[in-house]
């Protein structure tokens, strides 16, 4: 399994870690479980599935960066202002 880095990092404002940015699907992976419960719903599920399916090749990079990106956004971590999307 190995790495697949995004074509741009992410940046996001995490309670535990301050601001954070996430440059891979094996980073996003890690971020992901800093989050509140409160954001871990479908969204989440779903960028989840999409970092872990691009580190076994069934994804591109792309998808799994659309995909965390959305998981951010609706959890309202994406800092605003940053080039996310």
């Amino acid at each position: 399994m190995n790495d697949v880095p995004f074509s741009e990092p992410i940046t996001l404002r995490l309670q535990s870690a301050g601001e954070r940015k996430v440059a891979s699907s094996w980073e996003a992976i890690e971020c992901m479980q800093q989050w509140p419960d409160r954001a871990r719903g479908r969204s989440w599920r779903a960028a989840y599935r999409a970092c872990r399916d691009a580190l076994d090749g069934w994804r591109t990079a792309r998808e799994a960066r659309t995909a965390f990106v959305k998981a951010a956004r609706t959890a309202g971590l994406l800092i605003p202002g940053r080039k996310s999307a």
